[in-house]
């Protein structure tokens, strides 16, 4: 039996319903969050939800608090017994009649679940996405929104090239994300990513390793990608290290590698040999 968390209770997830009416199906108004669980212990709680709470003054959403999404966490892990994976939280502006303006008053539809899976280091080959640009002067930018579907052409435009993954540029043409992950190439001894600014979510594995001073903000032009000692993308289930960009090999560093690993608490696969 999956147990799921919904508005305020612990029900079974084949009762648990969403009106069609919800304009988080219809619009996508809405926000998530998703938590990685360790030894039955959500990671990295505060910064997950200053930044649910930050995207909730941007969309004029009421959305839950520390204690709430607390809350909802403890009483989930502990119906089903979860240990480690991941819990994705989720807020929309609730039942809504037609129409794109929102009321001023909504009564948000609030979930949680739950799924199992360990935090784990792979290899990808990236391509720069040639169909979507990330707009770094949009707010959207810096709020966890429901609505995925730029990142969904970008992956499916990379999927279909054979490619792991799909890199967004800016309007200036400088790297601003990926589809799931923020950033990182390592030059020398030290890791760089671009700033907010540049159109990059403010992810929350790349909080922790800012917050450690292992990270500095700069903007990056595609070239640096291709010139790096390594290049990794990160968020808070996963640190990847791309094996190949735009079809070019890239270069590889064990020992960079055991420092973000080590950074974000994500264990070393022993055939890595890092």
């Amino acid at each position: 039996m999956t147990f799921v968390w919904l508005n305020g209770q612990i029900c079974n997830a084949t009762e648990a319903h969403v009106s069609l009416a919800d304009r988080g199906l219809t619009l996508g108004d809405g926000l998530f969050e998703t938590f990685r669980v360790k030894n039955a212990r959500v990671l990295h709680l505060d910064l997950h939800v200053e930044r649910l709470q930050n995207g909730g003054v941007v969309l004029g959403l009421p959305v839950p608090d520390m204690d709430c999404v607390a809350q909802a966490v403890h009483s989930l892990l502990d119906a089903t017994g979860l240990q480690n994976g991941s819990a994705r939280l989720t807020v929309t502006r609730g039942v809504a009649p037609r129409g794109v303006l929102p009321s001023q008053h909504c009564k948000p539809t609030v979930f949680m679940t739950v799924a199992e899976g360990a935090a784990r280091v792979s290899d990808v080959s990236l391509m720069t996405a040639q169909t979507v640009r990330r707009d770094e002067l949009s707010p959207l930018n810096r709020v966890k929104s429901l609505n995925y579907l730029p990142n969904i052409l970008a992956r499916r435009e990379a999927a279909q090239a054979g490619c792991d993954e799909a890199l967004f540029l800016n309007i200036q043409g400088r790297v601003a994300e990926t589809t799931i992950s923020t950033v990182v190439i390592q030059e020398q001894n030290g890791f760089a990513t671009p700033p907010v600014s540049e159109g990059a979510l403010p992810g929350i594995a790349r909080a922790v390793l800012l917050r450690a001073g292992l990270l500095q903000e700069e903007r990056l032009a595609q070239e640096r990608l291709r010139t790096a000692d390594a290049v990794y993308l990160i968020n808070s289930l996963s640190v990847r290290r791309v094996q190949v960009f735009d079809g070019q090999s890239v270069s590889q560093s064990s020992a960079g590698l055991r420092r973000l690993c080590a950074a974000l608490d994500v264990p070393l696969p022993e055939s890595t040999g890092a």
